[in-house]
């Protein structure tokens, strides 16, 4: 078996083809997305059309407490018609907020939790052939009890529980952990706690975070 190195792999983005953006206009802009409809030049000279949901950025949070439990939320999702098990979560208000104070905040008002330790577990580029939205997701330890705000309706169904973080990983294998986020976050969590590999500093670079939707905001 061949050993493949990633880095070699890359081309030089100077020596490949541009995708020039010939046009764009917007079909809608709403309160967290937008849908604007792209034409971009493509290898050869013709051009494409390309529908792009613009959304803002996002995080969520992985929260293993002292026994290895990781905290999940189960949530109904409109979209999919069902509740799902997820990871704290939600969006980056604005272009200007750290995402880190943004996890901070969502996993007071999801779970009532604060955590003395934070770091970087992985960045989720949701479903690139549409849209530019992203997750960062958070290692979160040294968890303590906070009180929690007022939730809104959607979080009044919400439920939480703590589940051995193997026992996690089990359900994303079996299919019962489908958000995309959350199945990144869990496996991120077992390997960074297993030793298989470090996390990166709560600061860490994030190059992919969406920038489109909040700039309309400025």
């Amino acid at each position: 078996m061949t050993d493949v190195n990633v880095g070699a792999t890359e081309m030089d983005d100077s020596a490949r083809h541009v995708f020039d953006l010939v046009s764009s206009r917007d079909i809608h802009v709403g309160k967290i997305l937008a849908l604007r409809l792209d034409e971009v030049r493509m290898p050869g000279g013709s051009t494409a059309r390309r529908e792009v949901v613009e959304h803002l950025g996002a995080v969520g949070i992985a929260a293993l407490d002292d026994e290895g439990n990781v905290v999940l939320i189960r949530q109904y999702r409109h979209p999919v018609g069902q509740r799902l098990w997820e990871l704290p979560a939600g969006l980056i208000d604005h272009a200007g907020e750290d995402p880190l104070a943004a996890a901070k905040r969502e996993l007071a008002e999801e779970v009532g939790l604060a955590a003395s330790d934070w770091s970087v577990l992985t960045d989720v580029a949701v479903s690139p052939g549409f849209t530019d939205e992203a997750v960062r997701v958070y290692l979160a330890t040294g968890l303590s009890t906070v009180d929690r705000e007022e939730m809104g309706e959607e979080e009044a169904d919400l439920t939480a529980r703590r589940v051995p973080l193997g026992e996690a990983v089990r359900m994303v294998l079996a299919g019962e952990i489908v958000n995309a986020a959350a199945v990144a976050g869990v496996l991120a969590a077992y390997a960074v706690d297993s030793g298989a590999a470090p996390a990166r500093a709560e600061d860490a670079p994030w190059p992919g975070k969406p920038t489109a939707f909040s700039a309309r905001q400025d």
